[in-house]
């Protein structure tokens, strides 16, 4: 079965949602992807269409857009 894969940046918002995600799916479910200690997947998140973090990715390829606690430019810096 294909993960999910939840983009954060760390800030309180995220952490909160990761919280709540890993509740709901399970951590078997999703994978935890925190772009402010993995710079390097911040362009894998753009193509996957994140606009702003925390995003979950699911595995159809849809982007869910959680609260909204920093866009993908503040994340880039």
């Amino acid at each position: 079965m294909a993960k999910s894969v939840f983009y954060h940046a760390g800030c309180p918002v995220c952490v909160s949602a990761e919280h709540d995600i890993i509740d709901l799916i399970g951590s078997n479910g999703v994978e935890i992807v925190h772009l402010g200690n993995d710079r390097s997947r911040i362009a894998e998140a753009e193509q996957s269409g994140v606009k702003s973090v925390p995003a979950l990715v699911t595995p159809n390829g849809n982007v869910l857009h959680i609260n909204f606690g920093a866009s993908m430019a503040d994340v880039k810096g």
